[in-house]
């Protein structure tokens, strides 16, 4: 058996951040969690921003706890976080504030006034990117609205990621796969986007000139933390900056004619191709190409997921009655089936409030009895979930002009064994669910790949499979599910003119 390589994936979800530790004997991949902490939205007055230097901190921590443990050798760090957001550096790289999180109600409306200076469609053509309003390029365009003065002594922009690889290397580069989050990067040119730039007067100089891809050593740790930590000289690695990128890296697919779900807050479903789509139809069903691994990208639409339960969840635990997960996914089980439906991707669903209230708000105006309990609240959300993956899967195989023969479900959300199955029944597909930790996973095989331990991404999959076991739900469809469907189609276009 070769010596085996240890790797440490720093990742950071919406709702919490760990450091992950892979271990690689050459033929199976073994993971660790070491260190886990609390992550989410900070209010300061009216603005939702991330605790930064907090996130930072505990980075370190990670890294301390790591040596500690297993010694000085470690072959390499990766950060992957989530999209869109970013912090800026003034003169002698200081940090200028505290990054803003995506919810913040500063991108309120900033679509529609970006429309009146370049179209949607040339957006699209230029970005090849779906249509979200918490979008970095609307964050951006609202400082220019606003005329916030720190793009007056902004020198710098980097995404979270790279914020995070700047902050423990020094180096000032880009990822590619979370740089294409932002909508203003082209995937045809392969740079950042002088059109959009230059129509929305946002400033192209606060850029890096460097986008690398996954599998690109950024360059050694801080010599200050490396020493703190105890660890010899050590690689900070771009695993893919996006977490869904390494997400999707971990999908032990063996067919290209299937599709995914990443799932957790966020329900990130699609298909890896080489070369993005950028035609009428993808821009019509809002699809994205977001940059992937092994020089892919991934062609996908952001679902809601399950946030909806999330919220539910932290509301009902602010009320003095808190319920684990397994206690909130049995009352879903045993509801009826088939009740109200919602669109998941509802715009007042986005931000942060009373979801209960807010599903029930939704049903009330689409003509519809509200969910009557708690596990009714539930099955309403995930059953309407799996109609919505149903119409991607078909918006989808449309596209690209061949059915898909599998779904493959990745990440948190596949402890969700009452969601794997209503999209097996929804789809009339087979769902193979893991692993669990694919973004993890996926952090560590690219770090393996940048070090020659595997060869490429294929490679790496084979390790996966070999690796972490799958659950294979088999779809039991009926004509239930079409009726379902069908009202669940109306109730979309009823949520149009709301």
């Amino acid at each position: 058996m070769s010596k085996t390589a240890r790797f440490l994936a720093i990742d950071f979800g919406a709702e919490s951040g760990r450091g992950v530790i892979g271990a690689f004997d050459g033929e199976k991949l073994f993971l660790e969690e070491i260190h886990r902490f609390p992550n989410g939205p900070v209010r300061v007055g009216d603005s939702l921003h991330w605790d930064v230097l907090r996130l930072y901190r505990e980075m370190v921590n990670a890294i301390g706890i790591y040596a500690a443990k297993y010694g000085s050798d470690l072959e390499g760090i990766g950060v992957d976080t989530w999209g869109v957001d970013f912090g800026l550096l003034g003169k002698g790289d200081s940090l200028i504030g505290n990054p803003y999180h995506y919810r913040d109600s500063r991108v309120d409306g900033m679509m529609e006034k970006a429309f009146r200076k370049i179209s949607k469609k040339a957006i699209f053509e230029n970005s090849g990117i779906q249509f979200i309003k918490l979008n970095t390029i609307y964050q951006l365009f609202s400082m220019v609205v606003d005329k916030s003065p720190l793009l007056d002594i902004a020198e710098t922009l980097l995404l979270m990621p790279d914020l995070f690889n700047f902050l423990l290397t020094g180096r000032k580069v880009s990822e590619f796969s979370i740089a294409t989050t932002t909508q203003f990067y082209d995937p045809i040119k392969r740079a950042w986007s002088k059109t959009i730039f230059k129509k929305l007067g946002l400033p192209l100089d606060i850029m890096t000139k460097q986008i690398v891809q996954p599998g690109s050593v950024i360059g050694p740790l801080r010599p200050w933390i490396a020493e703190e930590a105890g660890l010899k000289k050590v690689s900070v690695i771009t695993p893919g900056g996006h977490d869904t990128a390494c997400a999707v890296g971990a999908v032990p697919m063996e067919t290209s004619k299937c599709a995914y779900i990443s799932s957790g807050t966020w329900s990130l479903m699609g298909a890896e191709i080489k070369k993005a789509i950028i035609t009428p139809q993808a821009l019509e069903y809002n699809f994205t190409n977001e940059g992937g691994v092994g020089r892919t990208y991934r062609f996908l639409k952001n679902i809601m997921g399950l946030w909806l339960v999330q919220e539910c969840r932290r509301v009902w635990a602010g009320k003095g009655k808190p319920l684990p997960y397994s206690k909130i996914a049995a009352m879903a089980k045993k509801a009826k089936p088939f009740g109200p439906i919602i669109e998941p991707d509802y715009e007042a669903f986005m931000g942060i409030g009373d979801m209960p209230k807010m599903i029930s708000a939704f049903c009330r105006k689409t003509g519809q009895k509200p969910p009557k309990d708690k596990g009714a609240m539930i099955r309403c959300a995930l059953e309407s979930l799996a109609m919505k993956y149903r119409w991607t899967l078909e918006k989808l195989e449309e596209i690209q002009g061949h059915k898909c023969e599998v779904v493959h479900i990745v990440g948190g959300g596949t402890q969700n064994k009452l969601l794997c199955q209503l999209t097996a029944d929804c789809t009339g597909l087979p769902v193979v669910a893991g692993p669990i930790e694919a973004t993890a996973i996926g952090n560590v095989m690219m770090q393996a790949v940048a070090r020659r331990h595997v060869a490429n991404i294929a490679e790496a999959r084979e390790v996966i499979r070999n690796s972490f076991p799958v659950i294979t739900y088999k779809p039991k469809k009926t004509t239930a599910w079409d009726d379902a469907y069908e009202k669940y189609l109306g109730i979309v276009e009823k949520a149009k003119a709301l």
